[in-house]
């Protein structure tokens, strides 16, 4: 797996599905709300680069548009799946372990090359 890749589908990942900080206070994103709720502290997210939150409607795009249906839904599962454990998002997938492991790196490589190529 490409690390700068698994960072950016992690975040991603968080926008998607709205972080449970957000979901608890029911912000939802709303960078005002937030602010008035914290008292005008600004807490910046835990991992990641600014870069990588700009790119995660790129990577929405790219994996909605680029991948492949099993690389789409392997990503979706690893990043976004409620499976506790690793046996359950292969069986999710309805795939093997090496198989599971296969399509999310080709899907890395895929995500890789899009941004790549957006950015030239």
């Amino acid at each position: 797996m490409i690390s700068y890749i698994d960072d950016a589908l992690q975040i991603w990942a968080d926008e998607r599905l709205g972080s449970e900080k957000n979901l608890g206070s029911g912000f939802g994103g709303n960078v005002i709300a937030s602010l008035m709720a914290t008292q005008g502290v600004l807490i910046r997210g835990e991992r990641g680069s600014r870069v990588l939150l700009d790119r995660t409607a790129e990577i929405e795009w790219i994996v909605s548009k680029h991948l492949s249906p099993e690389q789409r839904q392997v990503v979706i599962e690893h990043y976004c799946g409620d499976a506790c454990s690793p046996g359950e998002k292969w069986a999710a997938c309805d795939c093997s372990r090496s198989q599971f492991y296969r399509r999310l790196g080709q899907a890395h490589k895929v995500i890789q090359s899009q941004l790549l190529k957006r950015a030239a």
